[in-house]
């Protein structure tokens, strides 16, 4: 039975409330995976993600980075939100840091087979985490941003997958071209899945506008990508 809580943890400043998902009847460690959301903060469809990996036998950290369980009231408090912390990059990197210990430390999880994904600005964060040098397996973006942060760059330990809309007009090409100059130089293990005729937020199925629009097929096909690279990196 998939069992779907609140969790609190902290990093020593602020008390963050994510929810921690996994399947109770499997015994044992597990892989464990952060699942990151857009900028809207932890909601329903990052919690359905979790059920779905949790039943693939992943335990999931469904994480808020904005503190105290925060969820924005629209898109306009939720861009203030995230140009107020992406203003700070290591902040960002200390809050996902907090998140990625607190899922390692848990008795039921393998703390050597810890992945992370991120929807957005999410998909940045997850980035940014494996940027750190974190001893993480796995980091996947889905129609994240690609800007790298204003910290000296480490050796990745992740594989990284970055699942793209090539129509993204948050990530253009010269942003898509400047990441991969970026992998190919910090990251051993790196690969970029680029959907064409597809743009910004192509898992969401509220986005219905000029550049940001949900796809089904571009969806699927990032979700079984996903899962298959977890399968491989993370050994369920």
């Amino acid at each position: 039975m998939i069992s779907s809580t609140p969790h609190s943890y902290s990093d020593g400043d602020t008390t963050f409330i994510g929810r921690l998902v996994h399947d109770d009847a499997v015994s044992g460690q597990r892989p464990g995976v952060l699942i990151i959301p857009a900028f809207g903060g932890l909601g329903s469809f990052e919690i359905e993600r979790a059920e779905e990996l949790a039943a693939l036998g992943y335990v999931v950290l469904a994480v808020d980075y904005y503190g105290e369980g925060a969820q924005a009231s629209g898109p306009e408090q939720a861009g203030a939100w995230m140009s107020a912390l992406n203003a700070d990059r290591p902040l960002v990197a200390r809050r996902i840091t907090a998140a990625f210990e607190e899922l390692r430390s848990l008795p039921m999880v393998d703390p050597a087979r810890i992945g992370a994904m991120g929807y957005c600005f999410g998909g940045k964060i997850a980035l940014d985490l494996a940027r750190t040098g974190a001893d993480l397996r796995a980091a996947v973006s889905l129609h994240g941003l690609f800007d790298a942060p204003p910290m000296p760059r480490q050796t990745m330990k992740a594989a990284v997958l970055a699942c793209h809309g090539w129509d993204d007009p948050l990530a253009t090409p010269e942003a898509v071209l400047a990441f991969a100059a970026e992998m190919t130089e910090t990251c051993p293990d790196w690969q970029l899945l680029a959907f064409g005729h597809t743009g910004h937020a192509f898992t969401n199925p509220n986005a219905n506008s000029a550049g940001m629009m949900y796809s089904p097929a571009a969806s699927q096909r990032s979700w079984d990508n996903l899962t298959r690279f977890f399968a491989d990196k993370l050994k369920v």
